[in-house]
């Protein structure tokens, strides 16, 4: 049996990950609700994932200098 992917090995970053999922979400214009979001469009929801990839890659390089 496969280990689920959806669970977290910190348990308290669940908070700190939807907050930050929310603030890219806002970001993009993408209305995004606690809970379900399953009515989302592919590009809306891909739009949210780039733009977390996006600011996770800006803070990793302001870090490296």
């Amino acid at each position: 049996m496969a280990k689920s992917s959806n669970k977290s090995v910190v348990p308290e970053a669940r908070e700190a990950l939807n907050k930050f999922k929310m603030e890219a979400a806002s970001e993009v214009g993408v209305n995004l609700k606690n809970g379900y979001n399953g009515d989302l469009t592919s590009r809306e929801a891909g739009s949210v994932g780039g733009q977390m990839v996006k600011k996770m890659i800006e803070s990793y390089e302001r870090n490296m200098k």
